[in-house]
């Protein structure tokens, strides 16, 4: 159970950075759409933990255990450097607005160089929809780290569960710190790819 608990703090971390960045900025996250954002986070780490459940019965344990160790720590590796490559974008973006286009609609690249971009109505309340938004735009690293964690043997139930509870800790702590964060005018999203290859090294040595 504790390498469920560890797996939900990792998680958690970009969940605690974009609470500062909202708190900071001013921006309120109301009970409805903390608890939404959570919801999907834990529910598509819950997903890929279960494919890759399914994947152990037809690999051998050691690959997989193998397997879940690189990818893992492959994921933190781009973490690192795409926290690295977001520092540099966004002092290039300080000149002009950086964007991609798909057709006649215009695909802001905001949200992945300012978490607050997700309230794209400049209400200052974080709505529901833009809750969505916020958590499907992360739900790719959720769904990564879930199908590499789970070759790991880590129970889906149990990860889930503390993932929504680690995520609900990590909204509040980071209201109560968000001005001491953003203050500090640093990218470090780099620190959950960090924690991912703590863990995935933890693991690897069955130590966790």
């Amino acid at each position: 159970m504790f390498k469920e608990v560890i797996l939900a703090a990792v998680v958690s971390v970009d969940t605690l950075l974009a609470s500062a960045a909202y708190c900071g900025s001013g921006i309120r996250i109301p009970s409805s759409s903390a608890a939404l954002i959570n919801l999907i986070s834990s529910a598509v780490l819950y997903i890929s933990l279960i494919f890759s459940e399914l994947a152990m019965r037809c690999i051998p344990v050691e690959i997989c255990r193998i397997s879940g160790f690189i990818i893992m720590t492959a994921i933190g590796m781009f973490a690192i450097s795409k926290s690295l490559v977001r520092g540099i974008v966004r002092r290039i973006s300080r000149h002009g607005e950086l964007s991609l286009r798909l057709g006649s609609e215009g695909i802001v690249m905001k949200l992945y160089l300012d978490d607050t971009a997700a309230d794209r109505d400049h209400s200052k309340i974080l709505s529901l929809g833009e809750a969505a938004a916020l958590a499907a735009a992360g739900s790719l690293d959720s769904a990564a780290t879930g199908l590499s964690a789970g070759l790991t043997d880590v129970r889906p139930l149990y990860a889930a569960l503390f993932t929504f509870i680690a995520g609900t800790l990590a909204i509040i702590l980071g209201n109560i710190a968000g001005k001491k964060i953003s203050s500090m005018n640093r990218d470090l999203s780099w620190t959950g790819g960090v924690l991912l290859i703590v863990f995935a090294l933890l693991s690897f040595c069955h130590i966790l």
